[in-house]
């Protein structure tokens, strides 16, 4: 039963994380440069897309498409990780937004981490 709980939070985890990830790309200055609508575009992909993978991930076939897609989730929440610094350090962004993400993101890649490392076991 616990393990169902988790997996529910986790699933709700993800879907708030991309949802935010949809509001710091709507706060972005993208009409006045372009560096910014370059990396806003890849993080509304990386990000949406942990969520997207997770949900991949609860519905798989098999122990080993499991890790799979597990793995892509830790990728994508690692690729956003990289475009939030492209914002705040590249584009000199300062936003209030970026540092709970950047947070979230590491924590999301740690449980992911554990998840497969688990599943291989």
């Amino acid at each position: 039963m616990s393990s169902e709980f988790n997996r529910c939070d986790l699933r709700d985890r993800t879907t708030a994380f991309a949802i935010q990830v949809v509001h710091l790309y709507g706060s972005l200055p993208i009409k006045d440069r372009y560096d910014i609508q370059v990396a806003g575009k890849q993080i509304i992909r990386s990000g949406t897309s942990v969520a997207a993978n997770y949900r991949k991930a609860s519905r798989a076939r098999s122990k080993a498409d499991f890790i799979s897609k597990i793995d892509i989730c830790t990728q994508e929440a690692d690729e956003t990780l990289l475009w939030l610094e492209v914002l705040s350090k590249g584009c000199k962004l300062d936003l209030k937004e970026i540092k709970p993400l950047k947070q979230e993101a590491n924590e999301l890649i740690a449980i992911f981490v554990t998840m497969s490392k688990k599943s291989k076991d």
